[in-house]
């Protein structure tokens, strides 16, 4: 079957999202150890990539935890740090898909808030053919349910996606409904499969 769109995550596919490693420049890596086991900072984003509002999930969060307000606010107020930079190979193999007229897709999970507070600085958000945004769709990968919802909404099923995540676990709900899928960990690689299923040339994906 011929491929009909292909399907982005973004964080890590895209733009890097290394929170840890913003944590570590700013507060050092033994404190943002202990900062990282006693907040559940990831639960809280997560809901946020559900649809929760995301200011008041992080100050929700800082109140519950007073030694730690500053830093937990910093996901607020710095995020955009914690979300660079754009992964420049993986943006202009985007964009050299566009350019051949294969439809572009993203399937990400984001919150409504940070995908728009993010598309201000990376204008290769506003350029896909189809968004799957799990904040907008109030699910997240893994979950089959977001899958299949994209698969309802474009028409398209099976190996007729090929999708890229950097998460093994979201790679196999793809696989389970039959979807072609790349385990992303780096762009090299992606533009070598993009390559071997003849969506573009090596010139292309260079």
């Amino acid at each position: 079957m011929t491929i009909q769109a292909v399907v982005f995550d973004i964080g890590n596919v895209l733009i890097e999202w290394q929170p840890e490693r913003f944590y570590d420049s700013v507060i050092g890596e033994e404190r943002r150890r202990q900062l990282f086991n006693e907040v559940d900072l990831d639960g809280m984003n997560l809901e946020v990539d559900r649809g929760a509002p995301f200011a008041r999930s992080v100050h929700d969060l800082a109140a519950k935890h007073p030694e730690w307000v500053t830093e937990i606010r910093m996901w607020h107020d710095r995020w955009i740090e914690m979300a660079s930079p754009q992964i420049d190979h993986s943006v202009k193999l985007m964009g050299a898909l566009r350019a051949n007229g294969v439809p572009v897709f993203s399937l990400t999970n984001f919150g409504v808030d940070t995908y728009d507070r993010a598309a201000k600085d990376y204008p290769f958000m506003r350029q896909f053919d189809r968004d799957f945004i799990s904040g907008h769709m109030k699910v997240v990968k893994p979950d089959p349910t977001i899958y299949q919802m994209l698969e309802d909404a474009s028409g398209l099923r099976g190996e007729s996606l090929l999708f890229t995540d950097d998460r093994s676990d979201n790679i196999a709900a793809a696989q389970m409904r039959g979807w072609r899928t790349h385990h992303f960990k780096g762009p090299e690689g992606w533009a070598k499969r993009l390559v071997t299923e003849g969506l573009l040339t090596e010139s292309e994906a260079a």
